[in-house]
């Protein structure tokens, strides 16, 4: 299984270039970025991160789970292998092999509940593809 995961050498504990990244990012977007990286960033202490594509990217040892990208009008929590995820609240948008993101808004309401979930599962879920295989 580890062989088809996406692995990003030179993810470090706390990136200076992530910090500086969501700093950045300025108003109701910078503030949602930095809200849910942030969640990544709990998720265990084996948790690292990397700015990869131009975004900060959230994960297991080397192996990517989740990022947070801000554009104009949302910010995306993406997830590296969110098409498997489980998604009960149906909040996982696109259609890529593996990837998926939810879109968030300012003054747009969510189910804040079930994307602490999501993020929560894809870490468990990269844990155990990488311990499993």
């Amino acid at each position: 299984m580890r062989a088809q995961l996406l692995r990003l050498d030179g993810a470090m504990r706390r990136d200076p270039g992530i910090d500086a990244w969501l700093k950045e990012r300025g108003g109701d977007l910078g503030e949602i970025a930095r809200e849910w990286f942030e969640e990544m960033r709990a998720c265990g202490d084996e948790v690292l991160e990397i700015l990869h594509d131009g975004c900060p990217v959230a994960c297991l040892g080397d192996w990517p789970f989740g990022y947070v990208n801000v554009f104009t009008s949302h910010v995306n929590v993406g997830f590296f292998q969110g098409a498997g995820l489980p998604d009960p609240a149906r909040l996982l948008q696109g259609s890529g092999k593996c990837m998926r993101h939810v879109k968030l808004k300012p003054d747009t309401a969510f189910d804040a509940t079930s994307l602490r979930r999501l993020i929560e599962v894809a870490y468990s879920d990269m844990k155990a593809r990488v311990e499993n295989d």
